[in-house]
């Protein structure tokens, strides 16, 4: 999670948290949290129309905190609303694995009962065809916008 994002839960401004980080930077090691490089900074920028630095912008590149150090956060942003709001990250970074590692463990099962019986029977190999159909992710069709212009 970036650290604009992370302030704006934690009821904190970036200054103070990028203050709290520096003086416990034992507790944030590169695979805690990392800082964005220039044009990656400045890719964000381009995405969300954030204000240029020299009107009131952004004068150091953003921090980026992993599942780890958003867990470290807590431990030196000492207030309620951090803590709560730390472990309701938690939660979801938990139920995100959950998720990911449930459809990695379905596409497994699925796929080792298609080898397994797709050479037993022809007739399987149609049905495990039309399965493997309904289970891809299909690209989405565009509208036409606008009027059609043409010969009547």
């Amino acid at each position: 999670m970036i650290d604009v994002d992370l302030v704006e839960l934690y009821g904190v401004q970036t200054k103070r948290l990028n203050e709290r980080v520096r003086r416990n930077s034992k507790r944030f090691p590169k695979d805690f949290m990392f800082q964005l490089t220039k044009s990656e900074a400045e890719n964000l920028r381009s995405q969300f129309a954030t204000s240029r630095s020299g009107h009131g912008g952004r004068r150091t590149l953003p921090y980026v905190f992993t599942e780890q150090g958003v867990a470290m956060l807590s431990t030196v942003l000492n207030s309620e609303q951090a803590i709560e709001i730390n472990i309701t990250i938690m939660r979801a970074f938990v139920k995100l694995r959950q998720m990911l590692e449930s459809n990695e463990e379905l596409n497994r099962k699925f796929a080792a009962v298609i080898r397994k019986l797709s050479t037993h029977d022809k007739y399987f190999r149609v049905v495990f065809d039309e399965l493997k159909k309904l289970t891809e992710q299909p690209t989405p069709s565009r509208k036409q916008i606008g009027f059609k212009v043409g010969k009547k």
